[in-house]
């Protein structure tokens, strides 16, 4: 018996070294002349490698996925005798190789199935090489049905592929099943008869905006009722004043900011985002205020670093972005960075609303309408009955990151603000 040194053979001109993909035999086995010994890929192609000799696998040198540089000892063989490699066994193996660099003809294209992520995210040199010719990703790689060894992807797998029109292309990995996860029942429901009304692009976005909301943020609202008797009082008698002053109207929106931006900055935690398992606290105080454009569509401006500004400036501020909404005028700043949102939904003569969370926040509120009623009240000669102008505020919020604490205090002091305003303050 006599060791034989089976080393990487010549695959082409100018490959220098190979990849091990997988082996055929294992130690111990017995192997034939020509029988196929292991598959190797090289920046060209992937190839069968046939034992240039007969005998008994003695020892495996290498494992799959080491590279291998041409001429280097793989494995050794037991064989009866002394037994060299030919130069024409070597050169039939590299013809072989040579006659893989050419694909053959592929077969009509075919209907794939949905794609899969393949487990075995490994990919040859040759693969790879394709890859970036065919400006390919590797995400894209994982996507492509494989039929190689262990499920390992194969040059003819990606041309066939490719001559699929890239299917995959644009499409994420199919996710594993959660078998606990909630299925959305297929109901075919009777939807009626009417006009059809196409959605624009807008109302498209919102509904998209809306559903991914209530999807990503499992929504609480909390309610509570204000008495803005003194408030409005305040503000009819000084709206004339103020606007002669300072040039500016004064309506109730630019009062709900203010306390609004007070109150997030008694509870930071209201003005977060959520980033996976992290919670961003944010730096600046900007409120979103919805707004409905003349299309009927909302859209909600920004009053930026809200906590740092007097009545008179937001004031300014929410009367310009108003009337640029109005006009459609709104540019891509006027709607960025809003931290925490309103939504007055007393405008349209709505008692109360449960507004859905403006992403990435983690809370809204909702004004309803400032109405006038009797209202028992504690006075000096103890309880009356009084006419009080009444308005019901209402916070949804996201419940992974506000409890029912965090969101209910937080509700309460926007309340205690609007109803504890200070009348004698100068315009």
């Amino acid at each position: 018996m006599s060791r034989f040194e089976f080393k990487m053979p010549k695959l082409g001109e100018s490959i220098t070294e190979a990849t091990i993909i997988t082996w055929f035999k294992n130690v111990g086995d017995t192997i034939e002349q020509d029988e196929m010994l292991l598959e190797v890929a090289t920046d060209k192609v992937d190839s069968e490698v046939p034992s240039t000799v007969s005998g008994v696998i003695e020892e495996i040198l290498f494992k799959a996925n080491d590279v291998i540089k041409i001429g280097d000892v793989i494995a050794i063989i037991k064989t009866d005798g002394k037994v060299t490699a030919s130069k024409s066994k070597e050169n039939k193996i590299e013809k072989r190789v040579a006659k893989q660099e050419t694909p053959k003809k592929l077969k009509k294209p075919k209907q794939l199935a949905v794609a899969s992520q393949n487990n075995n995210t490994f990919f040859s040199p040759l693969i790879i090489s394709i890859a970036k010719e065919q400006h390919i990703s590797f995400e894209e790689l994982a996507r492509i049905p494989a039929t190689g060894a262990d499920g390992r992807l194969r040059k003819s797998d990606v041309f066939q592929y490719i001559t699929d029109g890239r299917p995959y292309k644009f499409v994420q990995p199919a996710a594993t099943e959660d078998p606990t996860a909630y299925r959305i029942p297929q109901l075919n429901l009777d939807k009626g008869t009417g006009k059809l009304v196409k959605m624009d692009r807008m109302r498209q976005m919102i509904a998209d905006h809306m559903v991914y909301s209530k999807h990503t943020s499992p929504h609480v609202t909390a309610y509570v009722e204000a008495d803005l008797t003194e408030l409005v009082q305040w503000r009819n008698e000084n709206k004339v004043a103020f606007q002669e002053k300072h040039g500016e109207k004064l309506t109730f929106t630019p009062l709900f900011v203010e306390a609004v931006a007070k109150a997030v900055k008694d509870f930071p935690m209201i003005n977060v985002s959520v980033d996976g398992e992290n919670i961003i606290v944010k730096e600046h105080i900007n409120i979103g205020m919805a707004t409905a454009l003349p299309s009927g569509n909302l859209i909600v401006p920004v009053v930026k670093d809200a906590d740092k500004k007097d009545l008179k400036t937001i004031a300014t501020d929410v009367n310009a972005l108003a009337a640029k909404a109005r006009e459609n005028n709104l540019k891509p700043e006027d709607i960025q960075g809003s931290t925490f949102t309103i939504s007055n939904v007393g405008t349209f003569g709505s008692l109360m609303g449960t507004p859905i969370i403006n992403q990435p926040e983690v809370a809204i509120l909702a004004l309803g309408i400032i109405k006038k009623r009797a209202e028992v009240i504690e006075t000096e000669n103890g309880d009356e009955i009084a006419i009080r102008s009444m308005m019901y505020l209402s916070l949804s919020f996201d419940h992974r990151v506000v409890d029912g604490y965090l969101g209910g205090s937080f509700l309460r002091r926007i309340a205690d603000y609007l109803e504890q305003f200070d009348t004698n303050r100068e315009i």
